[in-house]
């Protein structure tokens, strides 16, 4: 059986943390991610792994593994096998994640391969952007009277969020989808074929956390036109559900006192 480090400041040579690196801004960072870049040997990074974070690890070395949609890329097989050399050689190894390494971001293979290479590993959990996006924009994903629950799909590929949405009777939850902006249309369109009203409140966020940070809200029936989607570098959160509509209070709230801080 594989051991993990268990204490908050052990990080014993020959293992390996994976870190979530939240949505972007180091200071959403916990103060464990914190401490173990600060201690790792070599750091494995995601593509939306900001600059700054990494900046936290001044003495690993740092080796780019991250996917981007469309764009050739290490093999998932590949990173693990990167992984396990280091810690086998002795190094404090950190795999460096966006968001929450368990929430689509395949962490829990790579914590599967480790396990049966016998390394010991720990998981330091992040700020999903699935929740972080929509706050830091106004935008509660529950709220009573409006969403008592919500609901977090990818929306890479249509065999995996389709039998989801399909279930969802329409305003049951919140809806927020991640890695969907390429697929936003369709996702709109599957909503109002299963009763959603058009006039559904939507949001597309980008950038949460960062100085690139944009809002855009909308509805189901605007989503349709893919082509009036602002363009934006980096990859989107999409919401959908009545919750929305808070942004318009709280969102303007959480601007007035970021700009009162600045």
């Amino acid at each position: 059986m594989t051991s993990r480090p268990t204490e908050p400041s052990s990080f014993p040579r020959g293992s390996v943390c994976l870190v979530g690196a939240g949505p972007g801004d180091p200071d959403l960072l916990t103060r464990r991610a914190a401490q173990r870049l600060a201690d790792a040997d070599i750091v494995f990074y995601d593509a939306l792994v900001d600059a700054d974070v990494l900046g936290l690890a001044p003495g690993a070395r740092r080796v780019f593994v991250g996917k981007r949609a469309g764009r050739p890329a290490i093999s998932q097989n590949a990173i693990h096998r990167l992984m396990i050399r280091a810690a086998q050689r002795g190094l404090r190894v950190v795999r460096l994640k966006g968001g929450d390494p368990f929430v689509f971001g395949r962490g829990g293979e790579e914590a599967l391969a480790l396990s049966a290479a016998g390394i010991p590993f720990e998981v330091v959990p992040g700020v999903t952007s699935a929740i972080s996006a929509p706050a830091l924009a106004g935008i509660p994903v529950t709220h009573r009277g409006m969403a008592s629950a919500f609901v977090v799909v990818s929306g890479h590929a249509e065999e995996g969020y389709r039998p989801i949405l399909e279930s969802l009777a329409p305003n049951a939850a919140t809806i927020v989808v991640l890695m969907g902006v390429g697929r936003i249309g369709l996702i709109a369109a599957l909503l109002i074929d299963r009763g959603w009203l058009p006039q559904t409140p939507a949001a597309m966020l980008f950038g949460a956390s960062t100085d690139q940070s944009l809002a855009w809200t909308t509805s189901l029936a605007e989503l349709l036109d893919e082509e009036s989607i602002p363009d934006h570098a980096g990859p989107g959160t999409i919401v959908v559900g009545e919750v929305v509509r808070l942004r318009g209070v709280i969102g303007s709230i959480a601007e007035d006192e970021s700009a009162a801080v600045r």
